[in-house]
């Protein structure tokens, strides 16, 4: 055969192959590298996560911690944007409705870019209109999403939620519990009332689970006053030449790697 002209398309144009269970990998990975590349460059350094229930609604019953986590993230806003040239402390949330409504909705209203890492799911997440629209980001794999979460975090507010927010609790307070992380990340209980219901941490202490010392990697609050000025007085002042800060992994006593 002469005068034939074959073309073939590069493999990553292949959609077929990326939708396919071979091309899983390649998906993982991109989840990864696509949004270290936009945090990049849109000069993120780290950021103050808000984590609580989708379902919570500003005027429901228990409006008051929709409100609260607005108004918070209003003030962590204002106050990071008057201390800091770069985007450090930026609110993030997880770009759904609720808590992570409010949280991104009161960061709009303090001036400030706001990320969403939102999940593809079958009901209640959906983007909120409030996420700056060059910072959000939507996942299918819920641990590429928490890796996201847990690396560029130096603060973690947990207002009321159900099963997911207490996952993404639980995963944070194992990797502060063991280390880790390179970096201390704070995590406050926002409703002390709410969180006594749902989780006794201190019988885990009195049963020998956990170590009494560890009860001191969470804070409690009960309103936004106590929760900005905690954060105001322990979030580090130091800035890491990174963008975005990306938190190393201690894989043993002696190495330490991305």
């Amino acid at each position: 055969m002469t005068g034939q002209v074959l073309s073939a398309e590069p493999a990553y144009h292949n959609q077929h192959f990326l939708d396919s269970d071979e091309g899983r990998p390649v998906r993982i990975l991109a989840e990864y590298l696509e949004p270290l590349y936009r945090l990049k460059e849109e000069g993120i350094h780290d950021t103050i996560v808000f984590f609580g229930s989708a379902r919570l609604e500003e005027n429901g019953p228990m409006g008051k911690y929709y409100r609260d986590a607005r108004t918070l993230a209003c003030k962590l806003a204002d106050w990071s944007s008057r201390l800091h040239e770069s985007k450090r402390f930026v609110i993030c949330s997880g770009g759904g409705g609720g808590i992570m409504e409010a949280a991104n909705r009161g960061a709009r209203d303090g001036g400030a870019d706001t990320i969403g890492f939102n999940i593809g799911l079958p009901y209640e997440q959906r983007p909120n209109p409030y996420v700056t629209p060059s910072l959000l980001f939507e996942f299918h794999y819920f641990f590429m999403r928490k890796l996201w979460f847990s690396h560029l975090a130096r603060a973690l507010i947990v207002f009321p939620g159900g099963f997911g927010t207490l996952d993404e609790l639980m995963e944070m307070l194992t990797l502060a519990q063991t280390k880790k992380l390179d970096r201390k990340v704070l995590i406050l209980l926002y409703g002390s009332d709410y969180w006594k219901d749902v989780i006794n941490l201190n019988v885990l202490a009195d049963r020998g689970m956990i170590d009494p010392e560890d009860l001191k990697l969470v804070q409690r609050v009960d309103d936004v006053d106590t929760a900005f000025q905690f954060l105001k007085d322990n979030l580090p002042k130091e800035k890491e030449a990174a963008y975005p800060s990306f938190a190393k992994a201690k894989f043993s006593k002696t190495s330490v790697a991305d």
